[in-house]
This record gives structure tokens, sequence and C-alpha cells, in this order.
């Protein structure tokens, strides 16, 4: 088999949501393919401090620290990678966040907040990002949710956005696949996270997650990453609009 197949030289890719779990551990599983990796979220020393440790270990690291949930951001880091790198060959859309409560609970601040941090912000950055990614042949893997397949206590707006961005995955693939541009996501169960940690401390949630879990355990953010880092790799070449 042609070991081409199992790196990413010289390719550039952005994540979004990327100081944290599995956002985090998808850049690391980027950067260790030898992929040049533009860290993105909102809070800027994080940033620094991660991109540092990264570039100490001799990875090709740098950041930018927008939120993506605000309008017009996404058009600012498109400039920015334009700038920085003139392509781009990798967009993760992994940026998301979750208010759990009852339907009839949410107000329409919370409502209104959780799609544009969860979907407005990634089918933003998609649209602008399309020029990039169809000249350099590129990829897209979207970070959703088994909650956007099936009920769970995430909270039906979770369900909703996430649910929206695996049809937006489908359509995606089908439409830009005379680009070139192939687009995937990953659908996580309960992964341990800074998103889940509250979730997964109630001893009788924890049980019955694991439960509900052929394997018997919560997963762990790199086993997350591993899955969209191969959708990322040349040998995954001929995968698209895949959940």
């Amino acid at each position: 088999m042609n070991l081409s197949y199992w790196n990413l030289t010289n390719k550039r890719a952005v994540v979004t949501g990327s100081t944290k779990g599995i956002g985090k551990a998808i850049a690391e599983g980027l950067l260790q393919m030898e992929a040049e990796v533009l860290i993105v979220a909102r809070n800027e020393a994080e940033i620094k401090a991660q991109v540092r440790q990264y570039q100490e270990k001799g990875w090709k690291a740098t950041g930018f620290a927008t939120d993506l949930s605000q309008k017009g951001k996404s058009e600012q880091l498109i400039n920015f990678i334009a700038e920085q790198w003139g392509g781009l060959d990798i967009l993760v859309n992994n940026v998301g966040t979750n208010i759990r409560k009852a339907t009839v609970a949410y107000q329409p601040v919370e409502y209104d907040f959780l799609l544009e941090t969860n979907l407005r912000s990634s089918f933003e950055l998609l649209q602008m990002a399309h020029p990039l990614l169809k000249t350099a042949q590129g990829c897209v893997v979207n970070v959703t949710s088994v909650a956007g397949l099936t009920a769970l206590r995430s909270g039906s707006i979770y369900g909703m956005t996430k649910a929206a961005l695996n049809q937006l995955t489908r359509n995606l693939a089908c439409e830009w696949a005379a680009d070139d541009i192939r687009v995937n996501a990953v659908a996580p169960w309960y992964i341990e996270t800074p998103l889940t940690e509250t979730v997964l401390a109630n001893a009788a949630t924890y049980a019955d997650i694991v439960a509900r879990t052929p394997l018997r355990r919560v997963g762990q953010p790199d086993e997350v990453a591993a899955a969209a880092v191969f959708l990322c790799l040349p040998a995954a070449s001929y995968i698209t609009g895949q959940i």
C-alpha cells in the first residue's frame, strides 16, 4: 500500500473549537500526521499557550481567536486563512455547545444562541471556505452527535442542530462532489470532555449511558479524533457523505 495515503504532509487544516475536548484531540491528530493546523477558539490566552506547546514539539501550529457564533467572524477567519496560507485543504467544524433543559423551559435567547453556535457558524464557514477548498480539492469533517440521530437527554435544540448538520453533510457531499470536495461527519456518543463532565458525574446517568453502550464504557476524545483524522487522509479519498 502507498504510504503517502497515511500522512498529511504540507496539508493546511483548520479546526474550530480546538482548545478542549474532541476539537483539541483532532487538532493534535492532524499535527501528528504532519499537517499544518490553525487552532481556532474564543480564548486567546489558551490558544497562545497551546500553540507554544505544539511548536516546542516541532509541530506546525498557529492560532486565531474568535467567536464564530457572532456574525461576520467567519469572514474574518477565512480572510486570515487566505492571507496566511493562500489556500485550505481541511476544514473541521467542531465548535459547539449545549444548554440542557426540558423543551418548554428554553428561552428564545437560548434557542438563538444554540442555533448560532452549533449550526449557523458551521454553515457560514462552509459557504465562505468553499472557494479555497475547491482549489485544493480538499475535505470537510463536521463533528455532530448521536443526539442528531436519536433521542437523548441532551435537549431538543442541541439534537435539532446536530441533525441539521448531519443532513448538511449529506447535501454538501453530493453538491460539492463536482468540485472534488469530500464532506463527512463523525457523530460521537458520550465522550469524556468538558461538555459532558457534569452529565457523567451523575452516577445514575453514567450507569444508564454505559448500559446503552456496547463496549460498556464512555469514549475518549482521541477515539473520536482517530475517526476524524482518517476521514482527512488520502486513504479516505473515496469516502464522502458519511456520518
